[in-house]
């Protein structure tokens, strides 16, 4: 991991959209520009939170290890932030892993600034409540989804999910980013061989189309169908 002062930035990110213009100047001077190569990990569940960081380009993965096993919790693309579930009242350790799941350039700001930037910014911290209100809520309904929902119906509502983050604009109904069957079937919640069937079947219902690590989706009201489905 490779870090430098930072030189140029387009301020699309979630800090730079809801902040006072005046204060793009202060966020110039204080944050650095930090280059991870594809599959190395820039944050490590359980260390003191030292800064937040925002993803200028690339994708990471979001993850924890829950007996031995780890657990995707959500992919992070171009604009979004991560390291924001380590900010706390008390000890602030962060509770995840980041990794880098391509070649990946991020914007790192140290935790005091970022909580300066937050008491001096109303509509960032407003923002950013809602971001975390709607967090908390699809995390809720993760967990709702392990328990009543079987892998097949899982991983329909997983598709639809990634569908809606990061297939805006892309063509015939792909996914939006190409992941490893591995890194699925971790985000799905199940084992890679059980998760290798499911898509299998999905695949050979005409629900959906697989090339390579690309997932196409061919039948939306069908794959509604069944993530809405429960296990009886």
């Amino acid at each position: 991991m490779k870090s430098k002062k930072a030189t140029t930035c387009d301020h699309s990110c979630l800090m730079c959209r809801y902040v006072l213009k005046d204060w793009l100047g202060q966020i110039d001077l204080h944050r650095k520009q930090i280059k991870v190569k594809k599959g190395e990990q820039f944050i490590a569940e359980g260390e003191a939170v030292h800064g937040i960081y925002f993803v200028q380009s690339g994708l990471i993965k979001v993850h924890r290890n829950l007996s031995d096993k780890e657990i995707i919790v959500r992919f992070a693309k171009e604009g979004d932030i991560v390291g924001h579930r380590g900010v706390s009242s008390e000890q602030a350790v962060y509770p995840i892993s980041a990794t880098a799941l391509e070649p990946t350039q991020l914007c790192f700001i140290d935790l005091p600034f970022f909580m300066s930037t937050l008491r001096i910014n109303s509509e960032l911290s407003y923002q950013l409540m809602l971001f975390y209100a709607d967090e908390l809520q699809l995390s809720e309904q993760k967990m709702c989804n392990l328990v009543q929902l079987s892998v097949k119906n899982r991983l329909a509502w997983s598709l639809l999910l990634l569908h809606r983050i990061f297939g805006a604009g892309s063509s015939e109904g792909y996914i939006g980013l190409a992941l490893s069957k591995k890194d699925l079937a971790s985000y799905v919640g199940t084992t890679y061989e059980t998760f290798y069937r499911m898509l299998g079947e999905l695949a050979a219902m005409g629900t959906i189309t697989v090339e390579g690590k690309k997932i196409f989706i061919k039948d939306f009201q069908q794959l509604n169908r069944l993530a809405s489905e429960q296990e009886v």
